[in-house]
């Protein structure tokens, strides 16, 4: 069954190229066809276009769909398009002429705009929360190991004092920013489309302040042409979201692989996150973190994917609009299980609190013995050259008593202050 359907049939090579994987990403798309359709049917009975026992009888079995769909016995079988035409064709089954009023004023475009609209509602408002665990999470870590040195890089080379109350704090801080993202595609998103139908609107009265309201939308798209031209780019903007949490994770990820290398040893796992070799007994592998760099470097690439599947097409709706679901939506799938992972194995963080023992690390406190000198009255190109002097000859003596008190340095990590900057 098509939603096209005029009587005649395509070759089926055509319908399996066309139709790809919808079905099976239609299934986490199929709860929000319904919200929509409910709205939709009220509003069709607000304006008389149906009856009001009509927009009853639909909306009820509407909730029927919606239930088998929460116990996941909801199906889109190969003889159907779509989730749009499973839907239409159970309503059409249960309510006969009532069912097949339903599409009144509406087109499949605007359907799974709609349907996207919502389900990325969800999803990006999930991925923030789960943003937030981390970032508390980060966030205690910081305060438990506030003063455990960790030695700072530079070009990979040994640099300055850093600590692990910064390590963890840097990174909850970064999250803030990502946020920043997420909640600008949330807000493009939260627009309803519904009701531009094909892309030009309907010569039907229809009412979308009121669809607007029933499926708790802050606005409305309001030029149709404008709705139908965010195909698209609402998933774009999610993945721009997406995106920059997933940059903060693989940079994350990388730092801890290096740092449970041996020649780090600067912290480590229970063995039960960890993995082993085939043949190295003695092997202890990082592969949920470096799986975790992997797919986050993947997901740098969505926006780009999506970028190039739309930045040439003019308005009005194109079947290449269709590839975008099979973009963005195992995406957020993977950010989500990213940010799970991260949070689920960081919780068993060893840290290693003697690092800075080793006499290797004795010229990261260079620059705060250089600083002395300059307090004492020397000037600072006279004393970096007298330090730089005695390094050279191995006479250098580390002030290892150092005090940093400005804010967001080692001795001030303004916890509290980071904490407010968190987006509500």
């Amino acid at each position: 069954m098509k939603l096209w359907d005029k009587g005649f049939s395509t070759d089926k090579k055509i319908d399996h190229f066309t139709v790809g994987n919808d079905r099976e990403l239609d299934l986490l798309l199929a709860k929000y066809d319904v919200i929509a359709s409910k709205a939709h049917a009220k509003m069709l009975g607000k304006i008389g276009l149906i009856t009001a026992q009509e927009a009853e009888n639909l909306v009820k079995e509407l909730s029927a769909i919606a239930k088998t769909i929460e116990e996941g016995s909801f199906v889109i079988e190969d003889s159907f398009e779509d989730m749009h035409s499973k839907i239409e064709f159970v309503l059409t089954e249960k309510l006969g002429d009532t069912g097949k009023k339903i599409h009144t004023a509406r087109s499949r475009n605007d359907q799974v705009l709609v349907a996207m609209h919502l389900y990325l509602k969800d999803e990006l408002q999930e991925i923030k929360s789960e943003v937030k665990v981390l970032f508390n999470l980060l966030l205690n870590l910081a305060d438990k190991y506030k003063n455990v040195l960790l030695p700072g890089y530079t070009h990979l080379q040994i640099a300055m004092p850093s600590s692990f109350g910064l390590w963890f704090s840097a990174y909850a801080e970064s999250l803030i920013d990502d946020l920043y993202f997420v909640d600008a595609a949330y807000k493009i998103a939260d627009q309803n489309p519904l009701g531009s139908a094909a892309g030009y609107g309907s010569s039907f009265p229809i009412d979308r302040d009121f669809t607007t309201k029933e499926m708790g939308f802050a606005s409305q798209k309001y030029n149709v042409v404008a709705a139908q031209m965010g195909r698209g780019k609402v998933e774009k903007a999610a993945a721009f979201g997406i995106s920059n949490v997933a940059a903060t994770l693989s940079k994350m990820a990388m730092d801890i692989c290096l740092y449970m290398s041996q020649n780090f040893n600067f912290i480590s796992f229970p063995d039960e996150l960890t993995t082993g070799s085939s043949i190295m007994p003695h092997k202890k592998n990082p592969d949920v973190f470096e799986l975790i760099r992997g797919k986050c470097n993947k997901l740098q690439a969505i926006p780009n994917q999506l970028i190039l599947i739309t930045n040439n097409l003019p308005s009005g709706y194109h079947r290449d609009l269709q590839l975008v679901k099979e973009v963005i939506i195992p995406a957020i799938q993977d950010i989500k299980a990213c940010l799970e992972i991260l949070t689920f194995s960081l919780k068993e963080v060893r840290v290693n609190e003697t690092i800075l023992e080793d006499p290797k690390y004795d010229y990261l406190f260079s620059v705060d013995t250089l600083n002395e000198l300059v307090l004492s009255g020397i000037p600072f190109r006279d004393a970096y050259k007298k330090m730089g002097k005695e390094i050279n000859e191995g006479t250098f003596a580390p002030k290892k008593d150092i005090k940093h008190t400005h804010q967001g340095s080692l001795g001030n990590l303004c916890l509290q202050e980071i904490r407010d900057k968190l987006i509500d």
